[in-house]
């Protein structure tokens, strides 16, 4: 099992950037596929973005294209997801989650994920 800690959420205005974290312990880092998912009030959980072990491969859903980066640190156990050009559409909680198993190196199914965090609001005003 691994314990996740988000962090970095906040409130920002449209056009704006947030950084969030994502602080794994439990389990050797570099052996985790990592990713981000958010939910938005009244919709499901959507996949974000995803990220390879050692950070080679990433993944992003279409509508966050050239506008969030994911990125990791394996030193500090800890992922990263940069948001930039930030639009309220982007508003939601927003999850780090951890994959355990398996031999693909990056993943956008929530289901093939295996620990999740408590989540952090991002809030975008327009």
């Amino acid at each position: 099992q691994v314990q996740l800690v988000e962090s970095g959420g906040g409130l920002v205005q449209a056009g704006g950037s947030l950084r969030l974290s994502c602080a794994a312990s439990g389990r050797t880092f570099s052996s985790i596929i990592m990713g981000w998912f958010r939910q938005a009030p009244g919709k499901e959980r959507e996949f974000v973005a995803t990220i390879s072990r050692y950070g080679g491969s990433t993944d992003y859903t279409d509508s966050v294209k050239g506008r969030f980066a994911i990125s990791r640190d394996n030193a500090k156990n800890t992922v990263y997801l940069q948001m930039n050009s930030l639009k309220s559409e982007d508003t939601a909680v927003y999850y780090c989650a951890a994959k355990l198993f398996g031999l693909t190196d990056t993943s956008r199914k929530s289901t093939e994920y295996d620990s999740w965090g408590q989540g952090t609001q991002v809030t975008v005003s327009s």
